[in-house]
């Protein structure tokens, strides 16, 4: 009795390190602005977010061994929602912020072939390191989703969907915040729910 009153707390802890990470910095406000950036990418290109202007800009938090990507990725969900993206002439940037010898972190051609291995298609996968680009925006999980407008203002961000979990099957039932945020969008509609709260697995900052 004594060793499972022990141990039901150290696992309560592990599910809401996952699931609940601590804030990394002050979160962007949307409507307003989104922060600068200029990141390495995985093509040895340099991305911009300045130069982006003019477009629908979509950033993905992500880190390939985390059960919530492993999660979106396995059933082809991310992979719909970049498709889809792509159609549409919209910019979809994976964002890779876990630091060196941090679970997540890859170098380029391991990102590229990560995703050839998965069939996504982001538009590009940005490298962040040492997590200036995380932190400026305040990416806590894996995913962690934000759409920028035409304009460069921040319009959504938070989680990917309505069902915080780790189950595939979960996803069907679920409201998926980015694809309804786009859709609004399209109509030049208010999106209808620009902050969520994001879950999935913390973002493995290198401090």
């Amino acid at each position: 009795m004594l060793m499972r009153k022990m141990f039901l707390p150290a696992l309560m802890g592990l599910t809401l390190s996952l699931a609940v990470p601590a804030v990394a910095s002050a979160s962007p406000e949307v409507n307003q602005p989104a922060p600068a950036f200029t990141g390495k990418a995985a093509d040895g290109s340099t991305v911009a977010l300045e130069s982006l202007r003019g477009k629908t800009v979509v950033l993905e938090w992500t880190n390939h061994d985390c059960p919530f990507v492993k999660k979106h990725y396995g059933a082809e969900n991310m992979q719909a929602l970049q498709k889809e993206a792509k159609a549409r002439d919209i910019v979809w940037l994976q964002v890779i912020s876990s630091g060196p010898g941090k679970q997540g972190h890859v170098d380029g051609p391991t990102a590229m072939k990560l995703n050839d291995q998965r069939s996504a298609v982001p538009a590009n996968t940005l490298l962040d390191p040492e997590g200036t680009i995380g932190k400026a925006y305040g990416a806590q999980t894996t995913p962690h989703m934000y759409i920028i407008d035409a304009k460069g203002t921040l319009v959504y961000k938070g989680a990917i969907d309505s069902i915080p979990s780790a189950r595939a099957d979960d996803i069907p039932q679920a409201v998926n915040y980015v694809s309804e945020a786009l859709q609004a969008m399209d109509k030049g509609a208010p999106v209808p729910n620009p902050v969520t709260r994001a879950y999935g697995c913390a973002v493995h900052y290198s401090s």
